[in-house]
């Protein structure tokens, strides 16, 4: 297993490896920004996340969140540690098959250097970032706002306003008719995953050499 640890993040400058293999994330969902979120961070080696969602595996999730056929009716958090497992075995993961509030989010995410939103309504989306900022407000919070449809690769961006990064369209609500589809789903979570790892990577920088 060493040996296979080794392999597997050859690519990666040590510095890198260390900041990430001593970091944690949460990901708050597990539907489609927050499975692709889990999915990109575990290839990568981030050593410990901490997952919530309450839902199953629904058919309808299959086309753009990372749950296989076999794997329908099975609990989100459950199903998506095992297949993060099967892609990188050395991390831990964490998972709470519950709603996240704005009671408990102190509880079940306190621990994590970074938080990623990744919940499909906006009502959940502003609860969880006013809550984590208040809670944490030195600790960023990577959040996601428009990402139903398909093309328009130029309109996403990533917006900072202190310790909130959003990626995204901006677009707070899907259009009639338009749903999300996996590739802009999976373009902005990478965006969201991307953006941790910068973060994170820095933040254990400055930690380095306080």
């Amino acid at each position: 297993m060493e040996n296979l640890f080794k392999d597997l993040f050859a690519r990666h400058e040590p510095r890198v490896l260390a900041a990430l293999k001593t970091s944690t994330v949460g990901i708050a969902g597990a539907g489609g920004l927050g499975s692709n979120v889990a999915v990109s961070l575990a290839r990568v080696g981030v050593g410990r996340l901490i997952i919530a969602d309450f839902d199953r595996v629904e058919p309808s999730n299959l086309n753009r969140q990372q749950y296989f056929v076999k794997q329908i009716g099975r609990r989100k958090v459950e199903a998506l540690r095992e297949n993060l497992k099967n892609i990188n075995p050395f991390s831990e993961y964490i998972i709470h098959d519950i709603k996240v509030t704005h009671a408990n989010t102190g509880h079940i995410f306190g621990s994590a250097d970074i938080l990623i939103e990744a919940f499909d309504k906006a009502v959940q989306k502003g609860m969880l970032i006013n809550t984590w900022l208040s809670l944490y407000p030195k600790k960023p919070i990577i959040a996601a706002s428009g990402l139903a449809g398909y093309g328009k690769n130029a309109r996403l961006l990533t917006r900072k306003m202190g310790n909130l990064y959003v990626c995204g369209d901006g677009e707070s609500q899907c259009p009639a008719g338009i749903s999300p589809m996996a590739p802009r789903v999976a373009i902005v979570a990478n965006m969201q995953a991307n953006l941790a790892v910068e973060l994170l990577v820095n933040l254990k920088e400055r930690v380095k050499h306080i």
